[in-house]
């Protein structure tokens, strides 16, 4: 074979070697291309869920609510009556202010929320209703709410009791009534739409203070930690739709949950698109 012939098969050769580099380099070029789409799509993250204080709502500071009685209330299990005075606060009404189309609102109005051993609250429209209470010792904590679940804090808003139904009533709860104590409040439930937006967070403490130096409230939102310094409403704000879960502990100065039954809570509410 002549040189020209040798020289020939070199350059096909080297020529064949260079488009088949190109085409890896070609395929590895869109290779890392995939890559670096599928690692931006890994790094897109739910949106960061936020604690806000709730502004902006009337302040009721003169609303009463009065259970006439003695601190115990001793009866039978079924249907008791509860017969509540309210003053300076309009059971029924819409709340004014702007909250009522932020917040989850209720058609009904201004209401009392009923709630026994801090189990979940119902809403009561009337000064007077029948609520079935079983036997046994229950504590109750009753107090006003706005039309977007709001409570209303003042020492005046609140009614707390002790209730023994039956003939030997066992109190499985244990309360000290005069200890620190967390209630739950909200959130409750199931939210849709707008109302995923912005979630009222808001609980009632009793016999106690909250301040930078002493007692405090410590929420966990699906595993986000804040920590709660002053007796206010809050907002929930970039929760994910599906299952929340809320924490809610009462603590003192130095971290440690306050002795109570009813001072860690756990509830866990459903957002829908």
């Amino acid at each position: 074979m002549n040189k020209n012939a040798n020289h020939l098969i070199i350059t096909v050769c080297l020529a064949m070697f260079m488009i088949a580099g190109c085409k890896q380099e070609k395929k590895t070029t869109e290779e890392e291309a995939v890559d670096t789409a599928t690692e931006t799509t890994e790094k897109v993250e739910e949106p960061k869920i936020t604690l806000e204080k709730l502004k902006g709502s009337p302040a009721y500071a003169d609303a009463s609510l009065v259970l006439d009685g003695e601190e115990t209330i001793k009866g039978q299990a079924g249907e008791m009556d509860f017969a509540f005075k309210v003053e300076n606060y309009e059971l029924g009404a819409q709340t004014e202010g702007e909250n009522a189309q932020k917040l989850a609102n209720s058609g009904k109005g201004q209401h009392i929320h009923f709630i026994l051993n801090n189990q979940p609250y119902s809403a009561h429209y009337e000064p007077t209703f029948k609520k079935e209470v079983p036997e046994g010792v229950h504590h109750l904590v009753a107090f006003l709410s706005r039309s977007f679940h709001e409570s209303v804090k003042n020492e005046n808003s609140v009614v707390v009791r002790k209730l023994e139904i039956g003939d030997n009533p066992e109190d499985a709860v244990g309360l000290d009534m005069k200890a620190p104590t967390l209630i739950y409040s909200r959130p409750k439930g199931e939210y849709k739409g707008k109302d995923t937006q912005a979630v009222l967070l808001d609980f009632f403490v009793l016999n106690t203070t909250l301040s930078e130096e002493g007692n405090k409230v410590k929420a966990t939102i699906n595993g986000n930690e804040f920590m709660i310094t002053e007796w206010v409403p809050h907002v929930m704000k970039g929760l994910p739709m599906g299952e929340v879960t809320i924490q809610l502990e009462l603590l003192d100065a130095s971290g440690a949950l306050l002795p109570g039954p009813f001072n860690k809570v756990t509830r866990t509410v459903t957002l829908k698109e």
